[in-house]
């Protein structure tokens, strides 16, 4: 049967694809495919050890049998319409706060706290050219709503906006912009603190670093663990 493999961050450099089709055995697993790159990328099975999988758009397990037409993606670990509540965005443009942030303020509204993530001139003690962000959009975009909702529940808050760049960014743009809007100032910090972390370690979206000398893709943060485990149950990496 025929699946579609998408591939992000460094393994698309790896393979020079960003999607790829596999005719692979009727019975097939996710597990199968994570073999399949283990024998092609010879000395990257650290690499792969630590991907995460999603089949047609939703984290899954390595044993997950696949169906003709899936699409699987492999996930390296992670470094626009009308208004709405959460608000959520991929954009591809600038972001400015000030033209986000007051039109979604109500009334009682007692704190706004805002994380502006900035690209910065050095990392890894190199002067930086710009940076580059890649997503696996309509799963990137799920998991920002997700984590939006889940923050106004888990906290006493009452929305939240998430806007992440992509594409290439200039040094001093923002890369991603979350504003907490509560009553209260405790309960705002604690949510936006989450909400960013959160992000960095469960929702696809990759940053490559452009240096003088050369390119590196960012080291990205573990997938929790039940994430992480579904490429390790039954797969070969794991035998």
């Amino acid at each position: 049967m025929q699946i579609r493999v998408l591939l992000f961050g460094i393994l698309k450099d790896l393979t020079g694809h960003s999607s790829e089709e596999l005719s692979v055995p009727d019975r097939a697993t996710a597990a199968d495919i994570i073999g399949h790159y283990e024998q092609r990328l010879a000395g990257k099975r650290d690499l792969l050890a630590s991907v995460a999988i999603s089949v047609n758009q939703e984290y899954s397990s390595a044993d997950r049998r696949l169906s003709p037409g899936d699409e699987v993606a492999l996930l390296p670990p992670v470094s626009g319409g009308a208004d709405c509540d959460p608000y959520v965005r991929l954009v591809h443009t600038r972001i400015v706060p000030h033209d986000i942030v007051p039109r979604l303020e109500k009334p009682e509204d007692g704190a706004i706290v805002i994380f502006d993530g900035i690209v910065r001139n050095t990392s890894r003690g190199r002067r930086t050219l710009y940076l580059d962000y890649e997503s696996y959009e309509e799963m990137a975009l799920k998991g920002l709503q997700e984590l939006a909702s889940l923050a106004t529940q888990k906290f006493a808050v009452r929305n939240v906006a998430i806007v992440h760049r992509l594409g290439r960014i200039e040094i001093g743009e923002s890369s991603v912009l979350i504003a907490v809007f509560s009553a209260h100032r405790a309960a705002a910090f604690e949510a936006c603190r989450w909400v960013i972390d959160t992000l960095k370690r469960t929702v696809p979206i990759w940053k490559k670093e452009y240096f003088e000398d050369g390119a590196v893709w960012a080291d990205g943060e573990p997938f929790p663990e039940e994430v992480a485990a579904g490429t390790k149950r039954g797969s070969p990496a794991s035998k």
